[in-house]
Formats: C-alpha cells, sequence, structure tokens
C-alpha cells in the first residue's frame, strides 16, 4: 500500500466525515446476499466511487472469498468494502478481525500475499463497542468437516507400476478420480481451477460424498502453484488423487497420477484393489 492509499484509509475511519448511501449494485457479486442492500460511501477503505473504485476492487477479494477459508469471511470483508447503511457506523470487531485473519492469512501467504495492512486488527474496536462479532456456531461447525489447507505440491507420477499405485492407495485414507480443468482467467475474477464432473471414490475414508467437490475446488484455489503445474490453461486432465484427512482436520493431498483415456491399466489398478477388499462401497 503506498502513502496515498495510506492516507485515504485513515480518512476513511473518520466516522465524522459526511457519508451517503447508495444500493449495492447487482455487478459487485462478491457483497450479494449479505442481508442488506444499501451501503455508505465512502467505505472503510478508502473508496468513495462505487463504479471507479469500489466495485472493480472488491473483486480482489472473489478469489480468497471462493477458498472458503473463513464461514464469516465475507461478512467481514463487506462490512469494509460496502458498510450497512444505518444511522450509525457498523465496523467489525477486532475479534471477528482476529478470527478470519488467522484462518484466511494462510491462504493469502499461499497464494503468494501477506495480510493486507488495510486489514489490520489493531485497527477495529473491541466488543464493549457496537461491532459485528464473530458467532461462535459458525467456527464450531467449521470443525466437523475435513477443510482444505495450503500444503507443499503433492508428487505426480506418470505411468506409474501396478505396485506403486496400489500402495499408495493403501498407505492413505482416500484415492479418488477428479477432473481438473484450467480456465483461461479473464478480468472477470472468476477462478481458474475447477473440478469437472463427478469425482468418484475408488478409497472414500473419511471424506463426504457430498462435500468432496467442493474440497477438492477449495484445495486447488488455495494451492494456486501446485494447481498451475497440474494442468495447462485451457486445458482438462483427469487424476487419480490419494491423500489423508490430518488429524486438525485438513486435507493433504500426497500422490496424483494421470489418467489419460487410453490408458487400460487403471481398470485393472482399480480392479485389483478392490479385490483386495480395500475399495469403499
Amino acid at each position: 500500500m503506498n502513502s496515498h492509499e495510506t492516507i485515504r484509509l485513515i480518512e476513511a475511519f473518520d466516522l465524522s466525515q459526511s457519508t451517503r448511501c447508495v444500493t449495492i449494485p447487482n455487478q459487485m457479486k462478491v457483497c450479494q446476499d449479505v442481508g442488506y442492500s444499501e451501503m455508505r460511501l465512502p467505505n472503510f477503505l478508502g473508496h468513495s466511487n462505487l463504479e471507479g473504485e469500489v466495485v472493480p476492487r472488491s473483486e480482489d477479494w472473489r478469489p480468497l472469498l471462493q477458498t472458503g477459508c473463513h464461514p464469516q469471511a465475507q461478512a467481514f470483508l463487506c462490512s469494509l468494502i460496502a458498510p450497512v447503511c444505518l444511522d450509525t457506523f457498523i465496523q467489525p470487531c477486532r475479534s471477528l478481525c482476529v478470527a478470519v485473519r488467522d484462518s484466511c492469512a494462510p491462504v493469502l501467504a499461499c497464494q503468494g500475499h501477506p495480510w493486507p495492512q488495510a486489514l489490520d486488527c489493531e485497527r477495529f474496536p473491541s466488543e464493549e463497542d457496537m461491532c459485528l462479532s464473530p458467532h461462535a456456531k459458525f467456527s464450531h461447525f467449521a470443525k466437523d468437516f475435513p477443510k482444505a489447507a495450503c500444503q507443499n505440491c503433492p508428487m505426480v507420477e506418470e505411468a506409474p507400476a501396478m505396485k506403486t499405485v496400489l500402495d499408495a492407495f493403501c498407505q492413505h485414507d482416500f484415492a479418488v478420480t477428479a477432473k481438473l480443468h484450467h480456465r483461461r482467467r479473464f478480468l472477470t475474477g472468476e477462478p481458474a481451477f475447477e473440478v469437472e464432473g463427478r469425482v468418484e471414490f475408488i478409497r472414500q475414508g473419511p471424506l463426504l460424498p457430498y462435500d468432496t467437490h467442493l474440497l477438492l475446488r477449495q484445495w486447488l484455489l488455495i494451492n494456486v502453484r501446485c494447481a498451475d503445474a497440474l494442468v495447462r490453461p485451457g486445458r482438462s486432465q483427469l487424476y487419480v488423487l490419494t491423500g489423508s484427512v490430518l488429524p486438525d482436520g485438513t486435507l493433504a493431498i500426497a500422490r496424483l497420477f494421470p489418467w489419460h483415456k487410453k490408458d487400460r491399466d487403471w481398470k485393472s489398478h482399480r480392479k485389483s484393489f478392490r479385490r483386495r477388499g480395500n475399495g469403499s462401497k
């Protein structure tokens, strides 16, 4: 952040300045469905021009929000980007900032970005003041399910021997097949990586069928440098992925094996594993 932006940020937190209320525009996708329809300008990040600053700068946060790094990340960021238009200013509480920062800063670091100076938690009020506080139910709920996290890039092996594949199936908690797609990135803020079609289980382990597709997508969005090496832009690649869920609840992908359409060996790998009685039903 340059000095000019820092000055503007300080001015934005001067709650005595005059403000105006505007409707949150439809193109401001990151702050749709936040429970209110009007926002105050300037916002708490010092942006006053809706079309020229607020909307385009809000798109900078879309990749982080799509990782699901914290269940209240959207509420926290939108309270700054698009503060609710009430008779009083409602900032996020310091405790909410700390909760979101502790979960989302490692994701930003994995993507090569530091936690922004503009979101220094010390600048926000304590819970003794009127502010947006964290909800305990969200943090409890989030711990009940596996979650994606930053990790060292897993091993990718071309044309592995059957023993290598079967050992990987046995050594890890889960084994799935998934088609990873790298879409060319345009100026829309949309994610560059997707999981196409169904995720099929070879070994389910602790994964949940209805949750695994989103879980793998979030892993790609968080570990973007690993994902870049897996699939070229504009292409798709089918992989067999093996890994485990660690004691802290985070997903760790250990090995990936490319599965090409003409590769018939994979069918025999799966059949051999199921004959051992290790496959999930």
